[in-house]
């Protein structure tokens, strides 16, 4: 039988842009430690540990955690793109809830360059192999870097089935600034507007400008998650349970239905959302804030839609009624979301869970969404992998 899990504890470093801040093992020691003293627990206390991150050589983890102690614990390295923060909470997470340890440290981190992404072995078969196939088939030889393609072929889509605008998409990323203007951590700071937004770098005509994208971002962030027992033990005051929580990977519609939708995610979103919702007893119409995987603005509108928040093909008028932040429906992203708190890919699932132990806390300061019990994160990793989480008040 699953246990009860808490998240005791949740650590995060500020994110900055790349070459501006700290290594990753120090990044990545110091949000251990963050987490650890809001847990109110020493190193010493912790039986396993799971470290992300993409960009790093094996072992990376070890680095990282040997600043916190030698204590010869399992330490497991994760890497599942985009969505391995998330992916080393799943595994911390199922670690504590089948009873093999009561209590887990997951710890995500990444130190990038400046830049698009690209292949670190080009030596070996591309695991995007079928995805560039399928991206080109149903779009065309663009000449664009590789997450662009996808993500923008995928807001194509969209704008082609739907009649969504590009200002809906601008809509989004002005919001997000405005969000991340009440976050001392996140990296982009300064308000924009829809104008601005428009008027920005053109990545793609009509489809996606530079504003619309992430950032690459270095950064770190942890999360200690203990059993209810262990809590009672050591007296420490978690009030945050994990109610339910999905890892799903591609399935056959990922290629066979021809939507670059579907090629970017959103089958493997939404059925990680639903089963979370059954898991969790509850409805995306319960939920009061939301940490989703905006990479760029035009995921952050088909994830709406993956995730329930609203009909397929409601995107546009949820973002025109203002459903998607303060005062709506669902305050989607508080932390001002990946695309201006920033996107250090091993931290970011970890960074989301930092937002929402925070908002369900009642402590996220000026961005606090007012009476939040239920918060719901999703983590999304191309080739693929999505992590959708529900944390609960309690």
């Amino acid at each position: 039988m699953s246990r009860t899990v808490l998240v005791a504890g949740a650590g995060m470093v500020p994110f900055t842009k790349p070459g501006t801040g700290a290594r990753y093992d120090v990044m990545g020691a110091e949000a251990g430690r963050l987490a650890l003293a809001d847990a109110g627990i020493a190193y010493e206390d912790v039986e396993q540990a799971f470290a992300g991150y993409v960009f790093g050589d094996s072992t990376s983890g070890q680095k990282v955690l040997y600043s916190l102690g030698m204590t010869g614990i399992p330490i497991v390295n994760v890497n599942n793109n985009c969505a391995t923060g998330s992916t080393a909470l799943f595994l911390a997470r199922q670690a504590v809830a089948s009873g093999a340890v009561e209590c887990a440290l997951a710890v995500g981190f990444e130190q990038m360059n400046p830049g698009p992404l690209g292949s670190i072995f080009p030596d070996k078969p591309d695991p995007f192999e079928n995805f560039n196939r399928e991206t080109e088939a149903l779009i065309g030889d663009v000449s664009l870097p590789h997450a662009v393609r996808l993500f923008g072929g995928a807001g194509l889509a969209h704008m082609q089935r739907y009649g969504t605008r590009l200002e809906t998409f601008a809509k989004i990323r002005a919001k997000a600034s405005r969000h991340a203007a009440r976050n001392p951590l996140a990296i982009f700071r300064k308000e924009v507007t829809v104008e601005e937004v428009m008027a920005s770098q053109v990545l793609w005509p009509g489809v996606m400008t530079r504003l619309m994208a992430c950032p690459p971002t270095c950064g770190a962030a942890a999360a200690i998650v203990v059993s209810e027992d262990f809590a009672r033990r050591k007296g420490t005051p978690a009030t945050v349970r994990i109610a339910a929580q999905a890892m799903t990977t591609d399935f056959p519609s990922t290629f066979e239905a021809h939507d670059m939708r579907r090629v970017v995610g959103c089958d493997m979103a939404s059925e990680a959302a639903s089963r979370v919702y059954e898991a969790a007893g509850i409805g995306p119409q319960d939920v009061d804030v939301v940490e989703l995987h905006d990479c760029f603005a035009q995921n952050e509108l088909i994830s709406y839609e993956a995730l329930g928040l609203c009909p397929e093909g409601g995107g546009e008028k949820f973002v025109e009624d203002g459903d998607n932040t303060f005062g709506g429906r669902f305050v989607t992203n508080p932390s001002g979301g990946l695309l201006s708190k920033g996107h250090p890919l091993g931290a970011t699932g970890l960074g989301q869970c930092y937002e929402l132990v925070h908002q369900l806390r009642g402590t996220a300061g000026a961005r606090q969404v007012d009476g939040a019990r239920l918060g719901l994160q999703h983590n999304l990793g191309l080739g693929g992998t999505c992590v959708v989480t529900m944390y609960e008040k309690v």
